[in-house]
């Protein structure tokens, strides 16, 4: 049976010009389209469920407030999402530490411990993705970008480039020496 065009998909880049008119129900189905993988992104960035939701609201909540701004790079709006989730979730991890920072100037003597953050310390996966995450912010930053996008978040090497403005092979080669390093690094924390 033969599609016609009324019935074939439109592309991201139809969408998302679409949207930056105003056009909501072509930003929806961008979204539908996108949601999951940007939150299965931003999990394995954090680790964290409801962090993941929240960063994957943020993300489509940037977009649209930038819709009109953004050109999309290649024919996926989905490089440009990871991106923004990922500088997002940067941002949070600051936020957490200075927070940490903070709490730990407070008095320890009127404090109960938190029954939540004990539970989530005996769960086994979440420490090793915890590690696993420690070790990508240990990286330096142009091995990190290439292990948040295509490691981590599944991205082929030539969007990556397109995204980073630089050579696939460059881009080949980072995720090799961070392979490297994160076997370094995640052996030495078993240790």
């Amino acid at each position: 049976m033969d599609r016609s065009p009324a019935d074939a998909p439109v592309s991201d880049p139809d969408l998302w010009d679409r949207a930056a008119t105003g056009d909501q129900a072509a930003f929806e189905q961008l979204f539908q389209r996108h949601a999951e993988a940007v939150w299965n992104h931003a999990y394995r960035l954090t680790g964290a469920w409801s962090l993941a939701e929240d960063l994957t609201s943020a993300t489509f909540l940037l977009a649209w407030r930038k819709r009109a701004e953004v050109r999309l790079v290649r024919d996926s709006a989905l490089p440009w999402l990871y991106a923004v989730a990922g500088n997002l979730a940067r941002s949070e991890f600051r936020r957490a530490g200075r927070f940490t920072r903070a709490l730990r100037r407070v008095p320890a003597g009127d404090s109960s411990p938190d029954h939540a953050d004990e539970v989530a310390g005996r769960v086994d996966d979440d420490r090793r993705v915890r590690a696993v995450l420690e070790a990508v912010r240990a990286l330096p930053k142009s091995e990190r970008e290439v292990v948040e996008l295509c490691l981590l978040g599944d991205l082929s090497t030539a969007d990556a480039a397109a995204l980073l403005g630089l050579a696939e092979p460059s881009i080949r080669s980072r995720v090799s020496r961070a392979k490297a390093r994160l076997r370094t690094l995640l052996e030495v924390s078993d240790d």
